[in-house]
């Protein structure tokens, strides 16, 4: 099993507060994973988004129209 780089703890209390009331670890790091992967691809497309204004800082309206 693939560890994400995001710490389980956060992970883990954003499904508390989802509604769960006991979360297995393993169920945290799919969840970090998937997380990863979903911001990866937000990332790519905010990236693509300053490079196109002509900047090399990614900024936050970039991040806000990635999504």
């Amino acid at each position: 099993m693939f560890m994400a780089e995001l710490p389980i703890a956060p992970v883990k209390r954003i499904l508390k507060s989802a509604g769960a009331e006991r979360i297995s670890d393993a169920a945290a790091i799919a969840l970090a994973d998937a997380l990863e992967d979903y911001a990866e691809e937000v990332a790519i497309q905010a990236n693509k988004l300053a490079k196109h204004a002509g900047r090399k800082t990614v900024t936050a309206d970039d991040v806000k129209l990635a999504l």
